[in-house]
């Protein structure tokens, strides 16, 4: 789902045309199949009009653009991917050859770093699947389960042999010889250009999902929608980052003499790696138990509901991301009094069928109608009140960003 500006209030334009056929009796007829559908036709100017006022929303092609994103994100992957596996070779053969600890933490690093790109690339694939009886929500959530596998091999991998390398660089003094040094410094500047490239095709991209969705990277990079991208971004991030860090320990090593510098440098690498995986692992643990959409995406959604002309209420509205491409709506609706249960059977299939057409990664709605009572009616107020604040703390967030 994306963001729109707040949802039309030309809801009210057309509001009983599903109720015209009623009269004649032959259009109740056919009414077991339900082919027919009399109350959609009369309502289709209605939806058109909506999808209008929405119309500078991003991604209107639901799956299919969403395919296009995994798409990009899957060459973002691989390139990120081949890049890790040339760098962990060649920090790997310089730092042995060099005997630095700073070059032999930046190797794991890239090791860490390359498994986990091997575990995202499973993620994009497997998150795909369709649902079956045991998943009948689908597997989106796979992205977030190996997105949280990525993290601790960034925390394991990466973090706690950096960690390792510079306790052991500073108990084994300085007794190393430096001749090897000018080898591995030329591994690392080379290392910090093919890093920096899969950064910048990352922050492109990252850029791109910012525009679509109309706000700042900043912001896309708090609540964007892919973990895939964001686990990658924050590798190549720190990848930059630590290669720099090596480069400095490395020549403040040669030019004083003292090892702390360099098992310093190792220990800076560790903490950096250690951080980015405690983030990327927060982040995926509220995925997995079951995130809400978007604050924003919420007021949109509760406000199209309240704007039917047979909703009197919303009492409550739950909703759930199951994956990039796929949320899940529940809510509860007072209708006005007056509908006999035909009628409110072709209210709920017309208010679904346009939330899909609206909203198209909104493919499981439950809409639930109950009779609201004045404590159900306060809430709501109180509820619509909460997310309004809400709302305007993000946007706040957001200009600041």
């Amino acid at each position: 789902m994306s963001r729109s500006s707040t949802p039309p209030s030309d809801q009210h334009g057309t509001p009983r045309p599903p109720h015209t056929p009623d009269p004649p009796e032959p259009s109740r007829a056919p009414e077991p199949s339900r082919a027919p559908e009399p109350s959609r036709a009369p309502e289709t100017p209605d939806v058109p009009e909506t999808l209008d006022t929405l119309d500078s929303r991003p991604e209107p092609d639901g799956p299919e653009t969403q395919g296009g994103k995994d798409a990009r994100t899957a060459v973002t992957v691989f390139v990120a991917l081949g890049a890790n596996l040339v760098i962990a070779l060649a920090k790997a053969i310089g730092g042995v050859f060099a005997g630095s600890p700073a070059l032999l933490s930046e190797a794991a690093h890239s090791v860490a770093d390359s498994l986990n790109e091997v575990f995202l690339l499973a993620s994009l694939k497997r998150s795909k699947r369709a649902p079956d009886e045991q998943h009948p929500f689908g597997y989106g959530k796979e992205r977030y389960f190996w997105a949280l596998l990525a993290a601790v091999g960034i925390f394991v991998m990466g973090g706690c042999f950096s960690f390792f390398q510079g306790a052991e660089a500073l108990s084994a003094g300085s007794s190393e010889d430096h001749s090897g040094y000018l080898v591995g410094l030329g591994v690392l500047g080379l290392a910090l250009i093919a890093e920096g490239s899969s950064l910048v095709r990352a922050l492109f991209q990252v850029r791109g999902h910012a525009r679509e969705a109309g706000r700042g990277m900043a912001a896309e990079l708090r609540r964007g929608d892919d973990p895939t991208l964001r686990t990658v971004l924050a590798e190549d991030s720190t990848a930059c980052l630590g290669v720099v860090f090596a480069l400095l320990g490395m020549w403040l090593h040669m030019v004083t003499g003292e090892v702390v510098y360099e098992a310093t440098a190792s220990f800076l690498i560790g903490a950096l790696l250690v951080y980015v995986a405690y983030r990327l692992a927060r982040e995926s643990r509220g995925q997995l138990i079951g995130e809400a959409i978007d604050p924003v995406q919420r007021r949109e959604l509760r406000r199209f509901l309240e704007g039917q002309p047979e909703i009197d209420t919303v009492t409550s509205l739950l909703t759930m991301r199951l994956g990039n491409d796929s949320t899940l709506v529940a809510a509860r609706v007072d209708l006005f009094p007056g509908l006999d249960s035909e009628e409110v059977e072709e209210v709920l299939v017309r208010v679904k069928t346009a939330m899909a057409e609206i909203w198209p990664h909104a493919d499981q709605i439950f809409l639930d109608v109950t009779d609201a009572s004045a404590r159900d009616r306060a809430k709501a107020r109180e509820d619509r009140q909460a997310l309004d604040e809400t709302v305007a703390a993000v946007e706040r967030e957001d200009r600041g960003a």
